[in-house]
């Protein structure tokens, strides 16, 4: 189990020479009530999916984007044509960087969109928020249990704007499931079933010993996990199926699917009082170590169960004693046709309502109001997730208080649950 157990590399990483965000005042800009500018982190297929929304906004302007690969940097091109045929005013064009900390150090940037891969994701956000910075950040908000702690008190302690990407909440569909059962029209919850999709490939051999692309900075790359010899078979989108970047479809799809099963059980600041993951089997071979097959299975305090699981039906389905609701992208469906219409008063408990999930986060840098998916909420929809590798580690089921997020009467748990060990050279600290 790697992913918790990452190794210095056989070299100390050399950090360039940057002069810091924090080091830095941001100056006079517009503010964000007339204009917001957003610096873009990682430009892979989710990166440029959400730039994409971001830029069809008004009032966002995209002024800088960063990758390591500088093919994929090369999107900053785009951003300059559509602003272009656009006819922006005072456009000044659009620049890249191959390290986010000289993007984040620019006094013209508001907020920031982090969709790197995993393991990129907590060191990028902190030093965001350190600088008094928004945030849009990929699910899973982070690779490790440790990180998600730090941002989310961070954010608190910041007051910053901080949308997770779980988009589904701006879902109509995902939002009536999930006010159905707030209000108690399943009546007492007896169990959940949240289906996430199967791991990736088994069979993946790779090329191991490739040499490194021009123009792309591996070692940057790694950053703070290990150092593996380069194939590009574990870089762009594969890099999910490895646990030193990734945490496999368990972790992929964990922010989704448990993230609607959470809300509509009133969750968002709380959790399971029980984890323990079965049924996980990994590849035998190759270079992609992440679960093919994997069930966590949950108790909470109201005595009901849940299980997350790739055997289950993809979505989620909340089961009571006076019937059930199940809910994926594009479908909705319960044992009560009326509690799912849109136009249904579902009862006085009214889910928070967000029309498109990039809106929502400009619309909360704009006038300073939590967004639909905050930090805390997105780092309580994956903990079980984090659990469940550590009980498959040790072979036992976990005892959680999610007051206080402390594995119960098990210190080596919580101890591996709350590790954040990076390669030399970097550190949640700043």
């Amino acid at each position: 189990m790697q992913r918790r157990q990452f190794l210095k590399a056989s070299t100390a990483f050399a950090a360039p020479t940057i002069i810091p965000a924090t080091a830095i005042g941001q100056g006079d800009r517009p503010a964000p009530s007339e204009r917001v500018g957003l610096g873009v982190i990682g430009l892979g297929g989710m990166g440029n999916g959400n730039m994409n929304q971001f830029m069809r906004q008004d009032d966002v302007q995209v002024m800088a984007v960063c990758d390591v690969d500088r093919k994929q940097a090369a999107g900053k091109e785009r951003v300059n044509k559509y602003y272009s045929e656009k006819g922006a005013k005072d456009y000044k064009g659009c620049d890249a960087y191959g390290d986010f900390r000289e993007l984040i150090a620019r006094k013209d940037i508001d907020a920031v969109l982090v969709a790197t891969p995993d393991h990129w994701h907590a060191l990028a956000v902190m030093e965001a928020l350190r600088v008094g910075k928004d945030v849009f950040c990929q699910k899973p908000i982070t690779h490790l249990f440790g990180e998600g702690q730090a941002i989310y008190k961070e954010v608190a302690k910041r007051k910053a704007i901080f949308q997770v990407g779980s988009q589904q909440r701006s879902d109509v569909r995902f939002r009536i499931a999930a006010e159905a059962v707030l209000n108690g029209l399943i009546g007492k919850v007896k169990r959940v079933e949240v289906g996430l999709p199967k791991g990736g490939q088994t069979d993946k051999i790779g090329r191991i010993g490739e040499p490194i692309p021009d123009g792309l900075d591996y070692d940057m790359w790694c950053g703070p996990s290990r150092y593996l010899p380069y194939s590009k078979d574990r870089l762009h989108w594969n890099w999910r199926w490895c646990l030193d970047f990734g945490g496999g479809q368990l972790m992929d799809w964990i922010g989704h699917h448990n993230d609607i099963a959470h809300w509509g059980l009133g969750m968002d600041k709380s959790g399971p009082t029980k984890v323990e993951g079965v049924g996980f089997e990994f590849p035998e071979k190759g270079m992609w170590d992440g679960p093919t097959n994997y069930e966590v299975k949950c108790e909470f305090a109201g005595g009901y169960t849940s299980s997350i699981s790739n055997k289950n039906k993809m979505g989620t389905k909340w089961i009571g004693e006076d019937g059930w609701i199940w809910v994926d992208r594009g479908k909705i469906d319960a044992s009560n046709k009326e509690w799912i219409r849109e136009k249904t008063d579902r009862g006085p408990i009214k889910a928070y309502h967000s029309r498109e999930h990039h809106r929502n986060f400009v619309d909360g840098v704009k006038e300073r109001k939590e967004c639909i998916c905050p930090a805390e909420t997105g780092h309580r929809s994956i903990t079980p997730g984090h659990l469940a590798y550590v009980s498959v580690q040790l072979g036992r089921a976990l005892e959680w208080d999610p007051a206080k997020e402390v594995v119960v009467n098990d210190p080596a748990a919580d101890k591996l649950l709350k590790e954040v060990n990076y390669r030399d050279g970097w550190s949640l600290e700043g």
